[in-house]
């Protein structure tokens, strides 16, 4: 008797099984060169389905060494373009050629395997796949009620994220550090779980990293090189909510029924922002909407009225055209993080669709600024109408998103009224920040409690920096500015650069002052009373970026041609060489540029320091 197992009977076990019980005794079994690549590059990629088929096929060398069978390695492995095609049947082909080659029984536990083998007239044993409850998982044991997370490493003692919402520690829960072994038999019992178990399922499957989603749990397994040891992090929700738990649950639920909103849910990591969403989702669907996410992934626990949809095809995008053909009254988008992320928001919302958006932010008006040069700018408030801000477990900032077309808080003439988005918080009705364009830059600006502009206001920074760059488009020389009120500043200039700045009849500055609105009184830097730059204590000069639609600039004036570090708090980000115009561009979009908006997102002081 000869026979020809393939790979997923391999990983099974179940050949050496029927070896032991008799029914393959004194068979010659025929392992195809195929199954030991498949299971080698498993093996590699760090998947213990790969392990556990090695395993197999070191059993069934032993029942060789002891005579009970006989085993061959045969044919070819498989080429690198199979591989790639495996799913669709490439590798299963090549085993079954072996098998008609050799006219031996093909043995395997794959229900597609076995109908094509049927249909092209092989012999075949279809073992069923092997069967088991999923009560629990193995790594239930290190939760208990107060665990939200569970983080189990090679070499480390177990630890885990224990409190309430909002108060988490981050704990040892164990004696002993784990061992390569004890975290191979987790992941083994996980990947079971997610293979075999209607309650699980494999979110992402790639070399080095393997995500599972089995009922509350999510579960992250990072392998090397991936990652520099042997990890698995499971997280699971701890409080399940409704919106009645929650501050402002009256007036919420009226703003969400009165029609389709956009809205932004924000906060810290850990804050709530997901269960807060779950809530919403919840009293969606019970208000009769037909309610949908999209989650990469997908952990939300929600019902199963509310179906979950992850990426397609890998990309958010596709799952966004998919959503419009099915028309949901509201989707829910966890997490919304990058430009493109943001872009399929803002479509899906234009398009009609309620929007819900789960952002990571420190403070509420981060999560709009975020929007700011991904989404044009009028299409902001069409796009986000509501921001809710959680803060360890509690709604404690809403505001209300609206356009007005006036005059900004800071500035003068009348002439100077453009479109305003107004961001006022939802209790008081009171206006707490303005959003505009200033001479081509999108500002945020806060108002003061009375209306008036805030000590340390924008529209003071802004104006100054514009003053600033249009002296500095004739001056030749140094250039500082010192604003004296809402409309008035005195520029300090060259001496050699008076009459430029100036002008004939005093012309060009006329023109300056009419584009800003602002009066300017232009002297001479001898004139000008001795100051010294901020400094931060570390030889660092603290600064203010600004993000503009396709920029974001660092203010250098007076330090044309340097070259200087960029660090947020003292940490380095990257080095750069300060342009003629005295200022530092990086373009958005760009990895440096992530990194500093994500400083700058996070309240992080960000300083120059000499190179």
């Amino acid at each position: 008797m000869e026979i020809v197992p393939d790979t997923s009977v391999v990983i099974d076990g179940r050949v050496s099984e029927r070896v032991e019980e008799g029914e393959f005794a004194g068979a010659t079994v025929a392992v195809p060169e195929a199954v030991v690549g498949e299971l080698e590059s498993q093996a590699n990629d760090g998947r213990e389905t790969g392990w556990e088929g090695l395993e197999e096929l070191q059993r069934l060398v032993e029942f060789d060494d002891d005579g009970t069978i006989t085993v061959e390695y045969v044919g070819r492995r498989a080429a690198q373009s199979e591989k790639r095609d495996a799913d669709e049947g490439d590798i299963d082909a090549l085993i079954r050629d072996i098998a008609a080659e050799r006219d031996a029984q093909l043995v395997t536990s794959d229900e597609v395997q076995a109908e094509v083998a049927r249909a092209k007239g092989f012999e075949v044993a279809y073992i069923e796949p092997r069967e088991r409850e999923f009560e629990t998982l193995a790594i239930e044991k290190f939760f208990d009620e107060t665990t939200m997370s569970v983080h189990l490493k090679v070499g480390v003692e177990p630890m885990a994220k224990r409190g309430d919402v909002g108060e988490m520690a981050y704990e040892t829960i164990g004696d002993a550090p784990l061992t390569e072994s004890d975290l191979h038999e987790y992941a083994a019992d996980i990947e079971d779980a997610a293979r075999i178990s209607p309650d699980g399922f494999v979110e992402l499957d790639e070399p080095g990293m393997t995500i599972v989603q089995f009922r509350d749990y999510r579960i992250a397994m990072a392998r090397p090189p991936f990652s520099d040891g042997m990890e698995i992090t499971a997280v699971r929700p701890i409080v399940k909510t409704t919106l009645d738990d929650y501050e402002y649950a009256d007036d919420l639920r009226e703003r969400l029924l009165e029609r389709q909103r956009g809205v932004l849910i924000s906060g810290s990591p850990g804050a709530g922002k997901s269960t807060f969403a779950q809530a919403v989702a919840e009293f969606l669907t019970d208000a009769d909407f037909a309610v949908k996410t999209m989650e990469k992934p997908r952990d939300l626990q929600v019902g199963p009225e509310i179906t979950q949809y992850t990426e397609l095809g890998g990309q958010m995008s596709k799952t966004a055209d998919s959503l419009l053909m099915v028309r949901p009254d509201y989707t829910i988008y966890d997490e919304v993080r990058k430009t493109d992320d943001f872009e399929v928001f803002a479509d899906m919302r234009l398009a009609g669709v309620g929007m819900v958006g789960v952002v990571h932010a420190t403070r509420a008006i981060d999560a709009l600024q975020r929007l700011i040069g991904r989404v044009e700018l009028g299409l902001i408030p069409q796009v986000v109408d509501t921001v809710v801000y959680i803060e360890a477990g509690r709604v404690t900032k809403v505001y209300d998103v609206q356009t007005e077309v006036k005059v900004p808080e800071g500035l003068m003439e009348e002439d100077l009224a453009r479109p305003v988005i107004m961001i006022r918080d939802f209790e008081t009705d009171r206006t707490e920040y303005e959003i505009y364009t200033f001479n081509r830059q999108v500002v945020t600006v806060p108002v003061g409690e009375e209306g008036g502009q805030s000590a340390d206001s924008g529209v003071d920074r802004i104006a100054k920096q514009e003053i600033e760059r249009e002296i500095r488009s004739v001056a030749h020389g140094h250039v500082e500015v010192d604003l004296r009120g809402p409309d008035t500043a005195i520029v300090w200039v060259e001496d050699d650069d008076i009459s430029a700045v100036i002008g004939k009849g005093g012309g060009r500055i006329s023109d300056i002052e009419n584009r800003l609105g602002i009066d300017i009184d232009v002297r001479t830097l001898d004139e000008r009373p001795n100051t010294t730059d901020t400094d931060t204590g570390g030889g660092g000069m603290a600064v203010t970026p600004e993000i503009t639609s396709r920029h974001v600039i660092i203010p250098m004036e007076g330090h044309a041609g340097d070259t200087v570090e960029v660090q947020a708090d003292s940490e380095y980000l990257f080095t750069a060489t300060v342009s003629r115009g005295g200022e530092i561009q990086v373009s958005r979009g760009s990895a440096i540029a992530e990194e500093l908006e994500k400083a700058i997102d996070h309240g992080r002081t960000i300083t120059v320091v000499p190179s």
